[in-house]
């Protein structure tokens, strides 16, 4: 197996996993979101240590939790956090479809924020491509009576964040356990809170639940294995992938979170639904077409300057 055959596996594995954690979240449905976050950073956090000690990386650990570099690790931090956190809540509340929906839009998000943050310019398909995502989240707001909130707060921390790690010279797993250590006094904090004093609890959801249901506690536990163990793969479709293919991959993720609401949990798909969802749909054809436009045109710039260093060399 070649190294792009490795990485697309790897790909596919990490986006098949994201796709499918909905499943996961659903099933801990009768615990509070709040507390579902915590372990999830909590159990991220005690996976990723482990990971980093056995590395031998507690150094580069250190040195992203110190100094300047922990001003970007902290926005980052709690911009994942609120990601996850709406995230849960949505699948909870029965706004998995809203959620797949901010997931679609995110690619689009991302590009209008390295316009306005980094000044990157459109190109191409790129602009008709963000006017046909901005109509479907129109559409959305006046058909449902509502703007799409839980699917725009998901691709704008989520957008936000990625700039942030863009800044963060860093691999994905020592960020992220950077960022789990940096929330982890916090998780904890919340989870002794609602063990003793039941915070977040509800009658319809129990606070506290974790070492009184052996079922729910090994679920709790394997919060930072569905967190962890994706990102591992990600980290290694990134290495032997463009950048293009592994963002383009998120597109597979969010079509499962998209028929997972739909015909699974038996979320209402309106007719306003069938208009927005095409749109996005163009919009991501469009969008993928120019960045693979623009990654075909990058290639031939590097052949013509290796071609040129050749020959300037044979020439001395």
């Amino acid at each position: 197996m070649t190294e792009t055959q490795k990485g697309l596996v790897a790909l596919l594995i990490v986006q098949t996993s994201w796709g499918l954690l909905p499943l996961y979240y659903k099933a801990m449905d009768h615990v509070p979101a709040m507390e579902v976050l915590a372990h999830r950073t909590l159990w991220t956090f005690v996976l990723f240590g482990l990971w980093i000690l056995l590395q031998g990386r507690l150094g580069e650990l250190r040195a992203l939790l110190s100094g300047a570099r922990l001003k970007k690790v902290m926005p980052a931090a709690f911009l994942i956090s609120i990601n996850w956190g709406v995230f849960i809540y949505a699948v909870q509340a029965g706004q998995a479809l809203e959620a797949a929906f901010g997931y679609y839009i995110f690619p689009l998000v991302a590009t209008l924020i390295g316009l306005v943050v980094f000044k990157e310019p459109l190109r191409g398909l790129q602009y008709p491509a963000l006017a046909l995502a901005a109509l479907a989240v129109v559409v959305l707001g006046v058909g449902l009576g509502a703007p799409p909130w839980v699917a725009l707060v998901l691709a704008l921390t989520f957008s936000a964040y990625g700039a942030i790690k863009k800044s963060l010279d860093a691999g994905p797993v020592i960020s992220v356990t950077a960022e789990v250590a940096f929330l982890a006094p916090l998780a904890l904090i919340y989870l002794v809170g609602a063990a003793l004093w039941g915070w977040g609890g509800s009658e319809e959801q129990a606070a506290g639940v974790f070492g009184r249901d052996l079922t729910d506690s090994f679920l709790l536990l394997l919060s930072g294995a569905f967190t962890g163990g994706p990102l591992i793969f990600f980290a290694a479709a990134a290495r032997r992938l463009t950048y293009t293919v592994v963002g383009m991959g998120q597109y597979w993720n969010s079509t499962l979170q998209f028929l997972l609401a739909v015909l699974v949990f038996a979320e209402p798909f309106t007719h306003w639904h069938a208009v927005a969802m095409p749109l996005i749909w163009a919009a991501l054809v469009l969008y993928t077409l120019e960045a693979l436009r623009q990654e075909r045109a990058a290639r031939r710039l590097r052949r013509r300057s290796t071609s040129s260093s050749t020959v300037s060399t044979v020439s001395k």
